[in-house]
């Protein structure tokens, strides 16, 4: 039987488990957390987001000016999830070329679920067998193990 590695994630904190089989327990092997997550935008970013006129500044000569629609690609809450997804994909990724798992269950928040899918490596994407959009991270072993026989 090969063995299957849990990953239950949201934009903030990552834990994986081991199951050696479908009747095993879980067993941890590592846990990845998100310091930045829990950071306001203006903790972390020096510039305002959002359109600036120019008649609002010192140098005002007349009529207001159009603002310019500009949106940024990302915002610093999306830019900072799919940073850890990245460090979440690579950890998995170590994880597989090192032998230690065979098969791998995606269980994440479906916010951060679509972020890891987009960064996951297109090996990992092979041998995912289950994906899950809940967020079980507060779970304990025995009830995330509850949960996946159930979505099963």
């Amino acid at each position: 039987m090969s063995t299957l590695w849990i990953v239950t994630a949201n934009a903030s904190c990552a834990h994986f488990f081991s199951q050696q089989s479908p009747s095993a327990p879980l067993e941890k092997v590592g846990d990845l957390g998100n310091d930045k997550s829990s950071l306001h935008t203006s903790d972390t970013e020096s510039d305002r987001l959002g359109q600036h006129a120019a008649s609002k500044s010192a140098h005002s000569v007349g009529a207001p000016t159009q603002p310019s629609g500009y949106q940024p690609h990302q915002t610093p809450a999306e830019h900072t999830a799919e940073l850890f997804a990245r460090n979440v994909s690579r950890f998995l990724l170590h994880g597989y070329q090192d032998g230690h798992f065979q098969r791998l269950a995606l269980i994440a928040s479906p916010e951060f679920l679509g972020v890891l899918r987009s960064v996951l490596d297109p090996r990992l994407g092979e041998v995912v067998i289950n994906e899950i959009n809940k967020d079980y991270t507060r779970c304990s072993p025995n009830e995330l193990s509850a949960h996946i026989k159930a979505a099963a």
